[in-house]
């Protein structure tokens, strides 16, 4: 069937939204029933169609066995626009939390379940992925990781926010095979240089880097020294030391872009002295952004997020936040990193 304009499309997609569900549980279909009202069959579906209708359904429901249907389906499944951005937000790990390092247990059976959704979605993605997007409470293991890494070359966009069962080594192997890499949203770590003299290595692309958690000063100074033409650098919801702005905004010639909206700042005097909490962002700060192109604050004093970073005295725990606004914590002010 070749449809030769947009409101054929449409009218086309009524008819099919109607039988989606059907779609999701063809195997349970007889041959009669494998019929559209209009009297076509599934597999003479135009390959336009299918793939706008593939476009609204998550990796779960994509990975059920669609592909398996007809040759028709199957390379509808396989169409790049599908694969651009993979994400894989609406899968979690079975997880409990635990005293050690790295502070989280995995079920066996959970592990294995995620593989098998990740080998099926990276054989129809077929290495046309840019983007891939992970959740807050996906844990992925070296293996995993490295199995994406291997068939996804041309990755532009990576958020990977859970790192617990990621190694050193189990991270930088995934960066060698990630040469096209341009933008990061990653957890703090705690040893920086190792990660970001990889990044500098092997992506020569790379402009935007998100940091959730807290950025010290050993941050500040291993972006400067390892990434000194970084473009974007997002810290929204983060405690941020003030000295480690500092160093950024004084050293890090080629920023565009700086975002520290919603972020709990604090200030650590020499010795003996205690960290001290700044309620309101120095004026000095301010000064040496002022040649930045964009600088993020939050000027909203009733601010939502703000109240609960104090709350959580600078490290939001967005899983208690996640069942009332899902997905709070991939937005972001820098609308080139927000998902």
């Amino acid at each position: 069937m070749n449809l030769n304009n947009d409101n054929e499309i449409e009218d086309e997609l009524e008819e099919v939204q109607r039988t989606r569900i059907a779609f999701q549980n063809f195997g349970k279909l007889t041959e009669m029933e494998n019929t559209f009202s209009s009297g076509k069959r599934w597999e003479e579906m135009g390959l336009d169609v299918l793939v706008k209708i593939f476009l609204s359904f998550n990796i779960i429901e994509l990975t059920s066995g669609v592909s398996r249907v007809c040759s028709s389906w199957r390379l509808a499944c396989c169409d790049p626009i599908i694969w651009k951005s993979i994400d894989f937000g609406i899968m979690k790990s079975n997880y409990i939390k635990i005293p050690a390092p790295p502070y989280i247990w995995v079920a066996d059976t959970s592990d294995k379940y995620v593989m098998r959704i990740v080998k099926i979605v990276m054989e129809l993605s077929r290495g046309n992925c840019s983007c891939l997007i992970f959740p807050l409470d996906l844990y992925l293991r070296d293996d995993q990781l490295l199995y994406i890494a291997e068939r996804s070359p041309h990755l532009k966009q990576l958020v990977l926010p859970a790192w617990n069962r990621i190694t050193k080594a189990g991270i930088c192997a995934a960066i060698r095979k990630w040469k096209e890499l341009e933008s990061l949203t990653m957890p703090s770590i705690r040893d920086p240089p190792y990660f970001l003299d990889e990044v500098a290595r092997n992506c020569k692309n790379f402009t935007q880097l998100k940091i959730m958690g807290h950025f010290d000063v050993l941050f500040a100074s291993t972006i400067v020294e390892r990434l000194p033409n970084l473009k974007v650098l997002s810290l929204r919801c983060s405690l941020l030391y003030k000295e480690a702005l500092d160093i950024i905004l004084e050293n890090l010639e080629h920023l565009e872009v700086l975002n520290i909206a919603h972020s709990f700042f604090v200030e650590k005097p020499p010795p003996p002295a205690s960290r001290r909490i700044l309620r309101q962002l120095d004026e000095s700060i301010r000064v040496k952004a002022s040649r930045l192109r964009n600088f993020l604050t939050c000027p909203d004093e009733f601010c939502v997020l703000c109240k609960r970073m104090i709350s959580d005295d600078g490290y939001l725990r967005w899983y208690k936040y996640e069942k009332y606004e899902k997905g709070l914590w991939l937005k972001d002010e820098v609308r080139s990193i927000s998902y």
